[in-house]
């Protein structure tokens, strides 16, 4: 029997009929104190109407392939004998972004490199005599060097990207800045054939640090091949 909306506590097959989740999971889940019930007079479990949001939590953090252990940890950071609210529910999703960003990178990693070397060593395809050569990427340990984000947690720094030493002028040694040959400096004024005209996205690329035009222009496809 569907319980109705306003039900404050569910049985066990209600529980399992909103949820999707079948009876012998929901014990497990409780037996490896995922969520928890009370029991009535008669012995039979009721669950507070939030255990909804706990197992829906559950599966799809088991859809991704997290552990339940991990799950559980979660879990035990909202509070106990009341109701998590939105706030409780923030506070573990702060506490656990840097575990689902890490599995994000990894998911898109196994996406979009799969079909490049990824550093296995196993050298079988025509990319890895130029990304892995002679496996030399065994020398720094065990695994996929490449795509594991256990052992590569950041994507590698495309290389027109990397600083580049100042060197001389093309025409010549530096000269000293001067005053102007035909009297004081003048100050900067529109161009002479028309309204300023607004930056380019180039442009402004161009003027950032280093460091912000790596992030504004590399994307995932510039770390490829390093």
């Amino acid at each position: 029997m569907t319980a109705p909306w306003n039900a404050k506590e569910l049985t066990v097959g209600q529980l399992s009929e909103r949820s999707g989740v079948a009876v012998s999971a929901l014990h497990f889940y409780e037996a490896k104190g995922l969520i928890s019930s009370r029991r009535t007079a008669g012995n039979q479990r009721r669950y507070s109407r939030d255990t909804l949001r706990r197992v829906a939590f559950v599966r799809l953090a088991q859809r991704i392939g997290i552990p339940l252990k991990t799950i559980k940890d979660a879990l035990a950071e909202l509070p106990e004998g009341r109701t998590p609210t939105r706030g409780d529910w923030a506070r573990l999703s702060a506490a656990w972004r840097t575990e689902l960003d890490d599995r994000i990178e990894q998911l898109l990693r196994l996406r979009d490199d799969l079909t490049d070397c990824i550093g296995c060593g196993c050298l079988s395809l025509d990319r890895c005599v130029l990304a892995n050569p002679r496996d030399e990427l065994g020398e720094e340990g065990p695994g996929a060097r490449r795509i594991d984000t256990h052992l590569r947690p950041f994507p590698c720094t495309p290389a027109n990207d990397s600083p580049r030493e100042a060197g001389p002028p093309v025409n010549g040694s530096p000269r000293e800045a001067g005053p102007a040959a035909d009297g004081p400096p003048r100050a900067a004024g529109p161009a002479a054939d028309g309204p300023p005209r607004e930056a380019g996205r180039g442009e402004l690329v161009s003027g950032l640090p280093s460091e912000a035009r790596s992030a504004s222009g590399a994307g995932r496809g510039g770390a490829r091949g390093c």
